[in-house]
């Protein structure tokens, strides 16, 4: 296990710039390039920085005042101190990495505390704001609805960790809500989802100088939201894995994480299966004896069964895996006959017999194989001994393809395991977790590839937020003045520009049928870039080259072997063997991917370069349609050493990633704002006086249109009952008419009183009528009368009852006084049959007066008015015309 002076001496060879320049030089050398700071600022500086005691509560670096990158780096380290690793920097998070486990600060309660707020901003800054921010989006469902979550920094800062928090937080809060009768199915969902982070990071990571835990590709993580904001599924998508890594490790680095498992968690039944005895050295696999928290088999083997890779499936990638590491002991002797194949050292013969089991191909064919080159002449196939270093290469391509096809086939399982089908989801949450800026002693094709992405999503931000904010502002006339930022989009012309630029030039390098030579290819490239200041050339150094200033530095990348990395072939008698298989795994992963697969034979039809490149404007769109949520992840050490702060190291790494201009953008926003508050609260008294204005007319037109709903409902109700009347009426007149044919003028005899006769003389005097029904309507015709009447028989009792519609009991008759209910002024009975009557005037000469709703009447009674027009005139007469 090296040591922690081992890791820094190393990492400071591989932090130089510029042909030997030192970190510490180098920040020294830019803020010495920087405007000097005249008194007045320093004294500002110095004021703030007095008060060392406040510093840490500066929870966003927006209110610190001036905004230097001294000032902005001393509340970052005040933070720190105090083990607060979390800040906010306008539109983006910035994340300190400890360097050691904070369990309270990721548990479920603290998820649940800031998904539950009202507010998670006024909460202390967390990565988790920023994770519940962008589900509220999806949530509110303001376009773009999809949401993605850039985590971008050095290798070591604490990348894939925090996408690790990420997934971890939407896998609980957005199954929180779930219903019962699917609470088994979301669980899951949500375990499947979490069980690929492990086989991921098994496959994919890697321990390096800067990092236990290195990605050593690029992945974009979409977490798929259904309608209702629960997750049910989710898929993975790949970018540029380091495969060269497996064959080719870089001084005091380790392999790939999933090999130590292999050789620490094997139980010994599994070691004798995969011809691992404990004593058995492995070339691939340096720093065997240094122990991490990333060597847990245990958790891999689990995350494989929950995701369905049963036992034997997981025999045959182990075996596979274990065949790859036998490879890596074949060793070649030199030549002493070039027209002979090269021989395997003693040792290697028993290595290659194991790799071939282990592969389960036959081992002559193998041996074969490696040491043989099969040339195609015309229709012809010439075969060639190939050369030491030429054995070497291909036993290392047959290593490399065989472990990238299994890395891709696993995260094809992953996907068709833990994605949905897309009719059950409608939008996603991405996660991007990419590999940071990096910059070795030796950098080739996998660090430019890795610079370039790095590169790419500078720009992205830069063109989101920096550059929008600033052309939002002069578009809406505001006074401003800018804050200057870097835009790399001259490096990024450099490197993928067209129709000249470094990558085209490799592609075309790469497809001539000739053998590469650096010299060359560094000659054509000062010759056809020259004129880009972003690229030069030592012209001192022995070694083909060429620097690249990217936004984060300096970075010089050797020529030698790059070509061929682009080309990455793989000779078709290797591809031939592996499909005979009788793994039926590895038969499966060359079968179904030979044409994917780059030979000799088609060296032009793809590259290195230009896969990733599509690859890469692939993810590009994919951000550009979404809403971005930046968090920076800061290594505040080069060793990884806890709780231990650099300023050299952490103030390179904010000027890069251009936080000190987001935070003066930010700053200079608020600024505004402040000055336009007065106007701002004006504004807000302005419209509470237009709410409630608009408020009373509100409440003046709903009065108006419920009086106006009332009358027309009223009016109705009258033409209703006066056709009701009508009706009544018709009946009445047709009767009458009848019975005025039938009878004639013998149909009743009327005795008239003078107005002044006696009592006496009213009640002795009779009216004889023939028939009483229509007795009623002679009563009613009347404008006032009085009358006696005399009723003999049963028959003229039940008429005059009839035609009154009056109460009876058995044997007599009773009639009620109700002229105030039923409109009838008088009604009396006389104990011996005589009726005295005072009636009302007929309705029927006053047809178009308005009734009385509020009354109620019954019988004969609803054709009366209210109306009443008394007469001391007794007279007889007809009710119609």
């Amino acid at each position: 296990m090296s040591s922690a002076d081992d890791r820094g001496n190393v990492n400071g060879r591989a932090g130089r710039r510029n042909g030997g320049t030192t970190v510490k030089e180098f920040i020294q050398k830019v803020q010495s390039c920087q405007p000097s700071l005249n008194d007045s600022l320093e004294g500002e500086i110095q004021a703030f920085l007095f008060k060392e005691d406040l510093l840490h509560t500066y929870d966003d670096l927006t209110k610190v005042n001036p905004v230097t990158p001294t000032t902005v780096l001393k509340c970052l380290q005040a933070r720190y101190n105090v083990r607060v690793f979390y800040t906010h920097a306008g539109c983006t998070l910035v994340a300190l990495n400890p360097f050691q486990p904070i369990p309270d600060l990721y548990s479920l309660d603290v998820m649940k505390e800031y998904h539950c707020a009202p507010q998670p901003q006024e909460f202390k800054p967390h990565i988790f704001i920023v994770a519940e921010e962008a589900y509220r989006n999806v949530q509110s469902q303001l376009a773009p609805v999809n949401q993605s979550l850039v985590v971008s920094g050095e290798s070591g800062a604490g990348k894939t960790w925090t996408s690790r928090c990420l997934m971890k937080y939407y896998a609980t809060v957005a199954a929180s809500s779930s219903l019962v009768k699917s609470q088994d199915t979301v669980e899951r969902i949500e375990r499947r989802v979490l069980d690929s982070n492990p086989i991921m990071e098994a496959f994919g990571n890697a321990c390096t100088l800067r990092n236990n835990n290195s990605s050593r590709f690029g992945k974009y993580i979409q977490l798929q939201l259904d309608r209702f904001q629960l997750l049910v599924g989710a898929s993975v998508q790949t970018y540029l894995l380091e495969k060269t890594r497996v064959a080719c490790q870089p001084a005091n680095e380790r392999n790939f994480h999933i090999f130590y498992q292999m050789m620490k968690g094997a139980t010994e039944e599994q070691r004798k299966e995969w011809k691992m005895p404990h004593e058995q050295h492995f070339m691939w696999l340096p720093n065997a004896e240094k122990t991490i928290e990333e060597d847990c088999f245990h958790e891999t083997l689990k995350a494989m069964i929950h995701l369905g890779i049963n036992t034997e499936r997981q025999r045959q990638i182990f075996q596979v895996l274990a065949g790859i590491l036998q490879l890596g002991n074949v060793n070649f002797s030199s030549l002493t006959d070039e027209s002979k194949p090269c021989d395997l050292e003693e040792q290697s013969k028993d290595f290659l017999q194991r790799a071939a089991e282990l592969l389960c191909v036959p081992a002559d064919e193998l041996h074969t194989c490696l040491r043989v080159m099969t040339l195609k002449a015309g229709k012809q196939s010439v075969l060639k001994p190939c050369t030491q270093a030429e054995c070497s290469m291909r036993r290392d391509c047959l290593a490399k393809v065989i472990y990238a096809q299994l890395f891709e086939w696993l995260v094809t399982l992953i996907n068709n395991s833990i994605c949905a089908d897309s009719s059950t989801w409608c939008n996603f949450i991405g996660v991007l977790d990419v590999y940071g800026f990096e910059c070795f002693q030796v950098n080739n094709l996998e660090q430019l590839c890795i610079n370039y992405a790095n590169e790419k999503l500078q720009q992205h931000f830069v063109a989101h937020y920096l550059r929008a904010q600033q052309d939002e502002y002069v578009s809406e006339g505001l006074q401003w003045s800018f804050v200057k930022y870097q835009d790399n989009q001259s490096c990024l012309d450099l490197i993928e520009g067209s129709p000249i630029s470094v990558f085209s030039l490799l592609n075309e390098e790469s497809r001539l049928n000739r053998a590469s030579d650096a010299k060359t290819l560094r000659v054509r490239l000062e010759k056809e870039l020259s004129d880009n200041a972003n690229i030069s050339w030592d012209k001192f150094s022995k070694v083909p080259h060429f620097t690249v200033a990217h936004y984060a530095g300096k970075v010089s990348y050797q020529i030698q072997g790059m070509v061929e990395k682009n080309k990455d072939p793989v000779p078709p008698e290797l591809i031939s063997l592996l499909q005979k298989s009788n793994n039926s795994l590895l038969h499966q992963l060359f079968t179904d991917k030979e044409t994917e697969i780059p030979t000799t034979k088609g060296l032009s039809k793809v590259t290195v370069v230009s896969k990733f490149k599509n690859s890469l404007e692939r993810l590009m769109m994919i951000l550009h349609s979404t809403t971005p949520h930046y968090t920076r992840c800061i290594k505040p050490n080069p060793d990884c050493q806890p709780l231990t702060f650099k300023k050299e190291e952490v103030i390179m790494q904010l000027e890069a990633c251009g936080i000190v201009e987001t935070i003066h953008i930010s700053a200079a926003v608020l600024t505004h704002l402040a000055l336009f508050s007065q106007l701002d609260l004006l504004e807000e008294q302005r419209k509470k006086i237009q709410s409630q204005c608009a408020f009373t007319i509100q409440c003046c037109w709903l009065r108006y249109q419920r009086c106006r709903r009332h009358a027309l409902v009223r009016s109705w109700l009258v033409r209703k009952q006066v056709q009701r009347w009508n009706r009544a009426a018709a009946v009445i007149q047709n009767t009458w008419r009848k019975w005025r044919v039938r009878f004639g003028k013998n149909m009743y005899h009327v005795l008239c009183f003078p107005p002044h006769s006696s009592t006496e003389q009213r009640r002795n005097s009779q009216i004889d009528i023939l028939m009483w029904w229509p007795m009623g309507l002679a009563l009613a015709s009347a404008p006032s009368i009085t009358m006696s009447l005399t009723a003999t028989g049963f028959q003229k009792v039940m008429s005059v009852m009839a035609s009154l519609n009056l109460p009876s009991r058995r044997g007599e008759y009773k009639v009620k006084t109700n002229q105030c209910t039923q409109e009838l002024a008088s009604i009396r009975a006389q104990p011996k049959g005589s009726v005295k009557l005072h009636c009302q005037r007929s309705p029927l000469l006053y047809a178009d007066r308005q009734p009385d709703l509020k009354r109620e009447v019954t019988g004969f009674n609803e054709i009366l008015l209210e109306k009443t027009l008394h007469s001391t005139i007794y007279k007889t007469c007809a009710l119609f015309p």
